[in-house]
């Protein structure tokens, strides 16, 4: 059952700077050879990748379960669906459940219930203050020894710099990376939406740019004051790669990563264009791909609500530099699962966040890879190597003797990303209706098969 020969596909490893039509041949859960004409022992079964990708599994570290205390919109069974359905073999959770996991007693639940329930494989960031209240720290070091793999609180940002610095502190001193959603509040106060021209043609209150680069800013600071190694989420603003770029290059232990909707969309889908556009209301171009159904979608669709917020033409602009030239080093979903009820409101009183996981393969390759902008091996190492360095994860690497986490998919393919295909328990994704290019195939965890197109089209 954790024995496979996988044929004929176009392996691309970047962690052995590997990329070339080979065999993977998987024994016992690991990897045991990867190279041309390798034959299958008695009983192990043989997988045709021929036309594929096969690449390391491919990682997820920004994910939202829900579980414990949520599971109205996710939990860890159907976010665990969700991912191997999007090719991803290892997820993070973050911990701003209820309660938050704060404590070593609630990460044994959460290692308890994947063990149980989950199809891939969980890790688990714990929360960097106690009840993600920005107020006093948690017990970091038990949350290390309890097996959190990082620290953060994300949904919400210390805005006391002297208690991040302690935070950065013990990080270092527990060998633990510190994930931080850069906002500040003073800046940002009940803004829904980026500040520019639509916010002010929409009449919706606007969250400057500025609430992100200033605690980038503050974190590069905090970066080489103490040594952490801070990873700044979901980086959504120009200034904010400018600031990491510079930050990088004296040499700095910060890192940042870049969601899918960052560099797809823009503030304009908030008013139902399909187009970009300037601060100054100037189209710029419009959307490289078209959703399938219709040419437009509602304005004030809640669906295009998410934090931080869709930004200007600039912006994501500057959010694809940063990805081609390595600024941005990891790519993720900040898949935030949300109830129908709590996103069919007003603008101003949804909740933040979408869903991602079972789309951010297929828009990275169609934004990144397709467009030219980078190799499908530097788009492959931000899902796997890179983010496996940065959390100390013996994972993403098809090395002999490594954990067979392995990811099959169609780089070419086009499909329609439907509603009732989600296996998401939530379903509050702006790209439904939409024509992607570029699905998973097969999604292998230690060996074993947990989700294949041909197998869920025969169960169909």
């Amino acid at each position: 059952m954790n024995s496979l020969l996988l044929t004929g596909g176009r392996v691309v490893d970047p962690a052995n700077k590997f990329d070339a039509i080979a065999d993977v041949l998987i024994l016992n859960g690991k990897i045991s050879a990867v190279g041309k004409k390798l034959s299958a022992p008695a009983g192990v079964e043989t997988f045709d990748a021929t036309g594929k990708i096969v690449s390391p599994g491919l990682i997820d570290l920004h994910v939202h379960f829900r579980e414990p205390g949520q599971t109205a919109k996710e939990n860890i069974a159907t976010g665990c669906a969700a991912a191997a359905r999007g090719g991803f073999t290892s997820v993070v959770c973050m911990p701003n459940t209820s309660p938050a996991i704060d404590s070593a007693a609630t990460v044994a639940l959460i290692h308890e219930r994947a063990r149980e329930q989950g199809l891939i494989n969980v890790f688990i960031s714990g929360a960097i203050t106690k009840g993600i209240a920005g107020e006093e720290l948690a017990p970091i070091g038990g949350l290390k020894k309890a097996g959190v793999v990082a620290i953060t609180d994300d949904g919400h940002c210390i805005q006391n710099n002297d208690l991040m610095r302690r935070a950065c502190e013990y990080a270092k001193m527990f060998d633990l990376p510190l994930f931080d959603h850069c906002q500040d509040y003073s800046l940002v106060t009940d803004g829904v939406m980026h500040e520019g021209y639509w916010s002010l043609a929409l009449g919706l209150r606007g969250w400057p740019a500025a609430g992100e680069e200033m605690i980038v800013a503050r974190n590069i600071l905090l970066a080489e004051l103490t040594g952490a190694k801070i990873h700044c989420q979901h980086l959504s603003a120009a200034g904010s790669v400018k600031l990491l770029r510079d930050a990088k290059k004296r040499g700095v232990s910060i890192s940042g990563e870049a969601c899918p909707h960052h560099f797809t969309l823009t503030d304009a889908a908030v008013a139902g264009s399909e187009k970009f556009w300037a601060d100054d209301g100037k189209q710029l171009s419009t959307f490289n791909f078209q959703p399938a159904t219709s040419p437009q979608w509602p304005a004030y669709d809640t669906n295009f609500k998410m934090n931080p917020p869709l930004r200007s033409a600039r912006d994501r602009e500057a959010i694809l530099e940063g990805l081609a030239d390595g600024t941005i080093e990891i790519l993720c979903s900040d898949h935030a699962p949300h109830c129908d009820y709590e996103k069919e409101v007003e603008f101003d009183y949804a909740p933040f966040g979408i869903t991602g996981l079972e789309t951010e393969l297929a828009l990275s390759l169609m934004q990144l890879v397709h467009t030219k902008r980078i190799s499908l091996a530097d788009m492959i190492a931000k899902f796997t190597v890179n983010p496996a360095r940065l959390l100390n994860l013996a994972k993403g690497t098809l090395s002999v003797g490594a954990d067979a986490d392995v990811t099959v998919f169609d780089a070419d393919a086009e499909w329609i990303y439907q509603r009732e295909d989600s296996a998401s328990k939530s379903k509050n994704n702006p790209f439904f209706g939409w024509k992607l290019k570029g699905k998973a195939v097969a999604t292998i965890v230690g060996g074993k098969v947990v989700w294949s197109e041909t197998a869920e089209a025969v169960a169909a």
